[in-house]
């Protein structure tokens, strides 16, 4: 295989990585919009199966009463329905997703601007080795005989 060859499969597999970081990336603020739902939006609960008319609770993020089972022994069906437990869980499922695409994606970008980078040197080198054979060419003359190099005053 070519270099060039290499390096066009190099970049592909780069970015098929910084793509799947993308989509880690997407999956972990999805779940924090889920969390954000949890916490800010208001809900209903049934008080008994096919309730027709449900119990109406503030969103948790917003709500001065206590959480968890504290009022539930006094008929506050919210209470236990959506608690911090659950809108963590999904915070905390998030972070290693996040940790994941942030490594994913960041190690796709590097490689792809380092093999871009590399390209560009080649490039440079390619020319100035060209222009250092013109000059050198131009320098010893036709005729092949070596001449010393033009000083700094010329």
């Amino acid at each position: 295989m070519r270099s060039r060859e290499y390096d066009l499969d190099f970049r592909d597999r780069a970015g098929r990585l910084r793509a799947w970081g993308i989509g880690l990336l997407v999956v972990a603020t999805l779940q924090w919009a889920w969390c954000a739902l949890l916490l800010v939006t208001p809900y209903t609960v049934d008080e008994k199966p096919d309730d027709p008319y449900p119990a109406e609770c503030e969103p948790r993020l917003f709500t001065d009463r206590g959480t968890a089972n504290d009022r539930v022994y006094r008929g506050d069906w919210c209470q236990n329905e959506r608690d911090w437990p659950e809108a963590l869980a999904v915070l905390g499922l998030s972070v290693p997703v996040s940790v994941a695409g942030v490594a994913l994606f960041t190690s796709g970008s590097v490689s792809i601007r380092m093999s871009a980078h590399a390209e560009a040197m080649r490039e440079l080198d390619k020319y100035a080795d060209a222009r250092a054979r013109s000059t050198a060419g131009s320098v010893t003359g036709t005729t092949g005989d070596t001449a010393t190099p033009p000083s700094v005053s010329e």
